[in-house]
């Protein structure tokens, strides 16, 4: 089952994309480990938009109303799951440029794999203060790609010095794909969409 290699990207990350390119996993193993991961962050960020409250550095916490963290969390689980999609889409698509052809599987077990470590900075929102988030965050950030970049050459077949060039492409587009979601929930709060607090 895909989940078994969690504790392996984080103690010995080589060894482990070794792993998980010679067992390569099924489509359904890959998609289990994805709604199960995304979870993580959804349901946490849930409890603390309604019950814990943020943090953000003024004098009282900002607590969501159930139905608007609801909606909130919903839509994080999507974008989440849709992003991670895309992104597998846009890997697979590059992957002529740079001589191999994965099947879109393998594909998207590296952008589920390498999502793991942001989609776990989720359990920190359970303490919910604005500057912890973002150190934490930045700290998943730098891990998924560093996840990318020594998983890529091994899971696409490459040589890793192609294989630099090709993750530096995939986080390039992760960003704008990043940027691309951001604008999206901007324009849907502008049009009513947006948090309702307590």
């Amino acid at each position: 089952m895909v989940l078994n290699h969690i504790m392996g990207l984080y103690v010995h990350p080589k060894k482990e994309w070794q792993e998980i390119g010679l067992h390569k996993e099924t489509l359904v193993s890959s998609l289990t480990h994805l709604l199960f991961i995304a979870l993580i962050p959804t349901v946490c960020a849930y409890i603390a938009n309604t019950y814990i409250g943020w943090d953000l550095g003024i004098s009282k916490t900002l607590l969501l109303t159930p139905k608007s963290a609801l909606l909130m969390s919903v839509g994080l689980y999507a974008g989440l799951i849709g992003g991670v999609f895309a992104l597998a889409y846009i890997a697979y698509w590059m992957a002529k440029t740079f001589d191999t052809a994965p099947s879109y599987s393998v594909a998207l077990e590296l952008v589920v794999y390498t999502a793991t470590p942001m989609f776990m900075v989720g359990l920190a929102a359970l303490y919910p203060t604005l500057w912890l988030m973002m150190m934490i965050g930045l700290c998943g950030i730098a891990y998924s790609i560093y996840l990318l970049y020594s998983g890529l050459p091994i899971m696409m077949n490459i040589p890793e010095d192609k294989g630099f060039m090709y993750a530096s492409s995939v986080v390039t587009a992760g960003l704008v794909l990043l940027v691309s979601l951001m604008a999206t929930s901007i324009i849907l709060w502008s049009h009513g969409f947006g948090p309702v607090i307590q």
